[in-house]
């Protein structure tokens, strides 16, 4: 491989060295969120019932609601993340594209406090009788 040519070394042209990063990132989530899902089916089968007192139960219990939490943000992020190379590649309104690259951010973020918040509250008011 090459490394361009002249006139596009001066530009500044070619790779931004940044790609592998975020592909990488991708796909650490993508595994992430395979495991945590499986986790949270083969655990919600173990129940021994799925009334609201005995999920309430089995998420306040540390070993559950942190792995809980833990998959919460794995996959927003692994959502926010394919979200912006669909809009980085789609959208070419530099306005449209920084308007949608905020939204996106402030939906993955959001939704992800709102879904850590929620199990908090649960694992935090304690086991019901």
């Amino acid at each position: 491989m090459g490394t361009g040519t002249g006139i596009g070394r001066v530009r500044g042209l070619g790779s931004a060295r940044h790609g592998a990063h975020h592909w990488l990132a991708q796909r650490y989530t993508a595994v992430g969120n395979l495991l945590l899902v499986l986790w949270l089916l083969f655990s919600l089968i173990a129940l021994p019932g799925l009334d609201y007192q005995s999920v309430h139960n089995w998420i306040a219990h540390p070993l559950v609601a942190v792995p809980l939490m833990l998959m919460i943000v794995s996959i927003f992020w692994h959502l926010r993340l394919g979200m912006q190379v669909m809009l980085e590649d789609y959208v070419h309104d530099k306005g449209l594209a920084f308007l949608s690259m905020l939204l996106l951010n402030f939906y993955a973020f959001g939704g992800a406090a709102a879904g850590v918040f929620a199990i908090a509250k649960i694992a935090f008011t304690g086991i019901v009788k």
